[in-house]
């Protein structure tokens, strides 16, 4: 069996195939020459998001009866896995269309599916999903932000960071107690609709390590008033259950984007050792320099076909919690471990930011802390030794 065949998922068709490459053509045309200006600025342009749901890139896996592609995880998976490979980490369509809008499909009201979804097919509507606060982490029961039933309103006051898409989105789907007392019992989900929300504030774009061209920031909620309707769901105190449920989705993602980045770097530093000349002949003619991407492209073919099997088990409803930390962790690991010898071989220029491999360095370190932090992910198993 071939390394290719061996790496084929099951699930593949060529209706996959030829999304596939739809999605490479779409990306290597609308974003990849604006990917230094949009490091430079610190975050997409606005009109790419309309470009990509015109396209029927966003929310790919939701159904046609909102507006959506009405496809599957993989396509999701298919289309996060292109966008790393080609250097579009900055943007934070996986949060949009992996994370957000299933929230929405899978917990919310009739009306707000009809409400929301939509916009976030079309671009429209860009979303954020506001967890982590400053003195809050991976322990998502100790979030401190508040939403204070008053009528028929939410009061919403609380301070959220790290929030990717923060600058640019309308929809914010914030993490808060409607019931402090209750620790995770009390916490539940309520959208905020940015644009015309009195008492939010945006703050600072991050200056981050890498991801540079993804907004990254700070968000404030002072006295937020949503109607009870934005509430996620038809009951108070689901939060916790609803974020535990889709958590596996989040991290199999990450370990995508992890095997994306790995198989990039693998064929970035083939590519270039094979030009570069030391010693009057080319570094891939060296011993260590074939052993080093050996273990590279093994290590990144085993990723592969363990998240790809990772894919078959969420398609068919079986990737359980503990499965999707063990990807989550060990592919994020291994990507920072493979692009860290990979930029060794190219010596120098490999610390130079005109190099797409010292890119991919500072963009894999993040791997490894959200979507749950790599220690939470090993705690998460030992509970089942």
């Amino acid at each position: 069996m071939s390394g290719v065949e061996l790496e084929k998922p099951s699930y593949m068709t060529e209706d996959l195939l030829i999304y596939r490459d739809a999605v490479e053509k779409f990306l290597v045309k609308e974003a990849v020459p604006h990917g230094e200006r949009w490091a430079k600025e610190g975050q997409i342009d606005r009109s790419f998001w309309n470009k990509a749901g015109e396209n029927g890139l966003l929310c790919t896996s939701l159904s046609e009866e909102y507006g959506c592609p009405g496809g599957n995880f993989a396509h999701q998976s298919i289309l996060t896995f292109e966008a790393t490979k080609h250097g579009v980490q900055g943007w934070g369509e996986s949060v949009h269309s992996g994370i957000v809008a299933p929230y929405i499909e899978h917990y919310g009201t009739e009306e707000q599916k009809q409400r929301w979804l939509p916009k976030l097919a079309s671009g429209e509507m860009v979303a954020a999903i506001a967890m982590t606060e400053p003195g809050t982490g991976s322990d998502l029961q100790s979030v401190k932000t508040t939403a204070k039933l008053d009528g028929n309103q939410y009061v919403i006051n609380g301070s959220k960071t790290f929030i990717t898409n923060g600058q640019q989105a309308n929809l914010v789907c914030v993490v808060a107690k409607t019931d402090p007392t209750q620790g995770a019992k009390g916490t539940s989900l309520i959208f905020v609709e940015t644009d015309d929300a009195e008492g939010f504030r945006r703050g600072r774009n991050l200056d981050k390590i890498g991801l540079k061209a993804q907004d990254t920031s700070e968000l404030f909620f002072d006295d937020v008033r949503v109607p009870t309707a934005n509430l996620l769901g038809n009951e108070e105190g689901q939060g916790f259950i609803q974020l535990m449920q889709q958590l596996p989705q989040e991290r199999l993602i990450i370990a995508v984007q992890a095997v994306a980045a790995m198989e990039a770097a693998v064929e970035e530093t083939i590519q270039y050792t094979k030009e570069r000349k030391a010693f009057g002949k080319s570094v891939i003619d060296f011993q260590n320099s074939k052993f080093k991407l050996a273990e590279a492209k093994t290590i990144t073919r085993v990723a592969k076909v363990f998240v790809n099997k990772c894919t078959e088990q969420l398609l068919a409803g079986k990737l359980d919690a503990e499965t999707a930390s063990m990807a989550k962790w060990w592919c994020t690991q291994q990507q920072c471990d493979v692009i860290d010898e990979c930029l060794q071989l190219f010596g120098g220029y490999g610390y130079m930011n005109e190099y797409p491999i010292a890119r991919m360095y500072a963009d894999a370190r993040v791997q490894k802390i959200y979507g749950g932090t790599n220690e939470i992910m090993k705690e998460l198993i030992g509970r089942s030794l």
